[in-house]
C-alpha cells in the first residue's frame, strides 16, 4: 500500500468516519423534529441534504449528474438506479432536487436514529415477509406519490458485489403501471469504484449520475411489465 492510501486511511477513520457519525446522528434529530411540521417540504430535506454532500466532501468524493434537465418538477416520477455502493444514496440525497420517498428493505428500520428518521420522512420500508404485507407497503408508496412526490428505488434489492448489474425486481414497475407514473432510469457510474462491496476502503475520485428521459408506461399497459423492466434495465446499463 503506497504512503498516500495509508495517509488517506488513517484519516478515514480517526476524522472523517467520527465526524460522520456525529453529523448523522444530528440530521436524524433534525429530520425527525421537523418531518411532522414540514412534510414533503424541501426544509425538512435540507439536513439530508447537507449531511450527504458533507460526506462526499469528507471523502473527497466529486459528483457530476447530467440530465436533470429533462425532468418536469411538478410531476411524480419513479426514479430506478443501479446500486452499485452506499455512496448511491448520498448521491440521490445531496443532488437530487426532487421530494421523493424512499423505497427500502424493512430492515434498515432498526438502524437506531436513521431508521426513525427514514419513517418520520415517510419512507416506506417494504416488508416481503408475506405477499399480503409487501402489497400493503407498496399500496403505502402508491398513497404518498402525488403533487410532484416521487419514488427511488434500486431494483436490483441489493447492491452489486462485482460491480456487475443484476436483475431487476418487479416492484417499482408495478407501481409505475398501477398509477402511470414516467419510470426515470438512472445509470450510476464510479461509485463500485470509491467502495467495493467486500471493503470498507474507501478510494475518493468522482461519481457521475446520468439522469436518462423519462420512460411513459403506457405503451406496456396492461401487463407487460416484463417488457418495460427489460426497457429500463437496458437504458441504465447503456450508460455504464
Amino acid at each position: 500500500m503506497k504512503a498516500k492510501q495509508i495517509f488517506f486511511l488513517v484519516y478515514q477513520w480517526l476524522v472523517a468516519v467520527p465526524v460522520l457519525f456525529v453529523l448523522t446522528i444530528l440530521v436524524a434529530l433534525s429530520t425527525i423534529a421537523l418531518s411532522p411540521y414540514l412534510p414533503n417540504s424541501r426544509v425538512s430535506y435540507l439536513p439530508a441534504r447537507f449531511w450527504a454532500r458533507a460526506i462526499c466532501r469528507l471523502l473527497f468524493i466529486r459528483v457530476r449528474i447530467s440530465g436533470l434537465e429533462k425532468l418536469n418538477p411538478d410531476q411524480s416520477y419513479i426514479f430506478v438506479l443501479n446500486h452499485q455502493s452506499v455512496f448511491d444514496i448520498f448521491v440521490v440525497y445531496g443532488w437530487f432536487p426532487h421530494i421523493f420517498k424512499w423505497m427500502m428493505k424493512a430492515e434498515l428500520r432498526k438502524i437506531p436514529f436513521v431508521g426513525k428518521a427514514c419513517e418520520s420522512a415517510g419512507h416506506i420500508f417494504i416488508d416481503r415477509s408475506s405477499p399480503l404485507a409487501a402489497r400493503r407497503s407498496l399500496q403505502i408508496a402508491e398513497s404518498q406519490l402525488k403533487n410532484g412526490v416521487s419514488l427511488v428505488i434500486f431494483p436490483e434489492g441489493t447492491r452489486t458485489r462485482s460491480g456487475q448489474m443484476n436483475p431487476f425486481k418487479r416492484g417499482a414497475f408495478r407501481i409505475a403501471t398501477d398509477l402511470s407514473l414516467p419510470i426515470v432510469p438512472v445509470t450510476l457510474r464510479g461509485s463500485f469504484d470509491r467502495l467495493h462491496g467486500n471493503t470498507l476502503h474507501v478510494n475518493p475520485g468522482t461519481i457521475e449520475a446520468i439522469v436518462h428521459a423519462p420512460v411513459d408506461v403506457s405503451p406496456f399497459l396492461p401487463d407487460d411489465t416484463a417488457s418495460l423492466i427489460q426497457v429500463t434495465w437496458q437504458t441504465i446499463h447503456d450508460g455504464l
